[in-house]
């Protein structure tokens, strides 16, 4: 997801992509856990979506 497209959410948006995103986190986190997964990146990238999508939804936050 690209940085325009998450500038361009709302907060509630925001919120919901941050669950999904968790979630999937986690699915990914025990999949490795069990036996390794075929891109161990995508633990990182996922992490570092949740990160940027924060970011936006506590600037939105203190604009307002």
């Amino acid at each position: 997801m690209k940085n325009s497209e998450i500038k361009s959410l709302n907060a509630q948006e925001l919120q919901e992509k941050i669950a999904a995103e968790k979630d999937t986190l986690t699915k990914l986190k025990f999949a490795h856990g069990i036996s390794p997964i075929e891109n161990p990146l995508k633990i990182r990238a996922s992490r570092k979506l949740i990160a940027r999508l924060n970011t936006e939804l506590r600037a939105k936050e203190l604009n307002k």
